[in-house]
């Protein structure tokens, strides 16, 4: 029996000799082994390597998994009364994954108070280095933390506001002076946190990298009796990426005590792009796309292509500044931006754009957006002359002194009817238009008042002084040839036109002020855009003005090169004109070219060759508040 146990230890010997040994290598793809190296609580809901091994080293690895908050609550009694950043972060990390698997708030702000402590250790303490990986995961896990922390019942928004809150080792007053959530002349409500929000329908979502949980709040009631310039064109659907801030005062000492005092600061965009937190710059945190993305989300602007074009009067808000929308306050020293959409369309359909321009680091912190919203089935003209007039009105109220020379070297930028209408912010008509249909003289014309003013408005026009340049998308300078198709005719029938044009109209048929009858019937934009309609021909014939420089943007669905290609909507023939400074054709693309990674790079090309004219834009103003 000794002989047979000794051979059979022998033979198993042999056989495992061919099996995998206790501690060895298995091969496996690059990808996986960084996917587990660099694995945290953020991403796979498990520790990260640094902090499994501090658990290893105390002989908790094991019995976390069993009894996590006591074995937390170990870790913090152990805390030195300095340095300690291993333990710090481990603590957390493990704070963090308990608040997600228990939904406790005290939890989440626990994390937070000690990623504060590993990142900004105090006077004593030295700075985590920035290539340690620990370092970025204690940043993601302060800024979700805090936005967890203060989150509401249902966890759709943070509150901020005084509190004293309970923590796991103690408590935790949370301050906020008053004033704080006020933005531009309202009071910020409805904190979303963005952490939570999953962006759709934009190529990219930009995420500045920092300390601070991001938010997109919206608008409340006024937070005066005066308002900052500008302030009439801020949408109430607006949201505005805010980034909140918890100060924490001697967070090593405060863990010690068991009793933190954290004051609650908000910031957005317009205030400063960081902080000095212990005398050292911290930038913020901020999120611009996901707000943008909400703002979209839902709003009543993806419905007004369509009643907008058929309803002459119908705006979504109440009054003419509606037309201009701005989304940010007026910024001084900074050029303005202004996109024109096109027919059937809205604000909306410059989303890609704005986002990429706004995020763009060269372009953002030298311009402003607004965007014009228009009835798109109303008469050209009549269009062109709002525009222009609502152009003249704001830049007269934001700068009544003429000292601000970024607002006077504004771009704008029309797509298809959109950019009809901007050729007229950058040509001089004189009564070119008016001789085609006037019997005499426009002055010798006997008229209402309001008559006579809203035709000088829409038929006589001026180059803007303000503006250095125009880029035409998609614009059908010579006709579209789907307005010259009879089913745009029966379309235009759908269009109900603004009271004081019905009025205009009357005016016109019961007086001697029109060699032709054509005006006595309004025309629709379609019409307008017919290839042998009068007022589309005399535009053509119009060039730009001096001193204003024009570019074109044409796509074409086919490949290069263009000649005899349309986009669906408006053909290449119609697109090209002679007097701009530049043409980039897009092939394979469809009319709404203002989507395309190629029409926004060459915007942005125009954009900073614009700004190159002037002198480099001051850096963003810094808030007033103390570091």
């Amino acid at each position: 029996m000794r002989v047979f146990a000794i051979s059979a230890l022998l033979l198993g010997a042999a056989i495992g000799s061919g099996c995998a040994t206790p501690i060895g290598v298995d091969r496996a793809s690059p990808r996986s082994v960084h996917r587990e190296l660099v694995a945290s609580a953020l991403s796979t809901g498990s520790p990260s390597a640094p902090t499994q091994e501090l658990l290893t080293r105390q002989g908790l690895r094991r019995r976390f998994d069993s009894q996590p908050d006591a074995v937390i609550a170990e870790l913090h009694a152990g805390l030195a009364r300095s340095g300690d950043a291993d333990r710090l972060f481990a603590l957390s990390e493990l704070s963090f994954l308990r608040a997600e698997r228990t939904g406790r708030n005290d939890q989440a702000l626990a994390a937070a108070v000690y990623a504060y402590a590993f990142l900004f250790p105090g006077p004593d303490g030295a700075p985590p280095d920035a290539f340690d990986p620990r370092t970025q995961i204690a940043r993601h896990l302060y800024n979700r933390g805090l936005a967890l922390g203060l989150a509401s019942a249902n966890g759709r928004v943070v509150e901020l506001e005084n509190a004293r809150r309970t923590l796991p080792f103690g408590t935790i007053d949370v301050l906020i002076a008053p004033g704080e959530t006020t933005w531009a002349g309202w009071h910020l409500e409805d904190f979303v946190p963005v952490s939570g929000l999953r962006v759709r329908g934009l190529a990219n979502r930009y995420r500045h990298p920092g300390v601070g949980a991001p938010l997109a709040a919206a608008l409340g009631e006024p937070a005066g009796v005066t308002q900052p310039p500008g302030a009439s064109h801020i949408p109430p659907a607006l949201r505005v990426p805010v980034t909140a801030f918890l100060r924490i005062d001697d967070a090593r000492a405060a863990l010690a005590s068991g009793h933190v005092v954290g004051r609650i600061e908000l910031y957005s965009e317009d205030e400063r792009p960081e902080l000095l937190v212990e005398g050292r710059p911290a930038p913020l945190e901020v999120e611009r796309s996901s707000a943008l993305a909400l703002a979209l989300e839902g709003s009543p602007i993806w419905d007004f292509g369509l009643a907008g074009f058929r309803l002459g009067d119908f705006l979504l808000g109440v009054g003419q500044t509606d037309r201009l929308i701005f989304l940010h306050p007026f910024r001084p020293n900074r050029i303005p931006v202004v996109l024109v959409h096109g027919t059937f369309s809205s604000p909306a359909a410059w989303a890609e754009m704005v986002n990429e321009l706004e995020n763009d680091p060269e372009i953002g912190p030298r311009y402003q957006i607004w965007l014009f919203l228009y009835n798109t089935g109303n008469p050209i003209p009549y269009s062109a002359g709002i525009l222009t007039q609502t152009l003249r009105d704001v830049v007269a109220t934001l700068d009544p002194q003429g000292q601000d020379a970024a607002l006077r070297h504004m771009v704008v930028i029309g797509h298809s009817q959109g950019g009809l209408l901007t050729k007229l912010t950058a040509v001089d008509s004189g009564d070119a238009f008016w001789a085609n249909v006037g019997r005499r003289p426009f002055a010798e014309t006997k008229l209402r008042a309001e008559s006579r003013a809203l035709l000088e408005r829409s038929l006589f026009y001026q180059p803007l002084p303000f503006v250095r340049r125009v880029v035409f998308l998609s614009t059908p300078h010579r006709g579209s040839f789907l307005s010259d198709f009879s089913p745009a005719r029966w379309v235009s029938r759908l269009v109900k036109m603004p009271v004081h044009l019905m009025q205009l109209s009357v005016d016109l048929f019961s007086s001697d002020a029109l060699a032709t009858r054509s005006l006595r019937r309004l025309p629709t934009s379609l019409d307008n855009m017919a290839s042998n309609n009068w007022f589309l021909k005399t535009l053509s014939g119009l060039p730009i003005a001096p001193g204003i420089t024009a570019h074109s943007i044409i796509p074409v669905r086919g490949d290069l090169p263009p000649e005899g290609q349309c986009d669906g909507v408006v053909c290449f023939a119609s697109a090209s004109i002679d007097g701009v400074e530049s043409e980039l054709v897009v092939p394979r693309s469809g009319h709404s070219v203002q989507t395309t990674p190629q029409a926004i790079q060459e915007v942005r090309r125009i954009l900073l060759e614009n700004a190159a004219e002037l002198a480099p834009a001051a850096a963003p103003s810094a808030s007033s508040r103390a570091p």
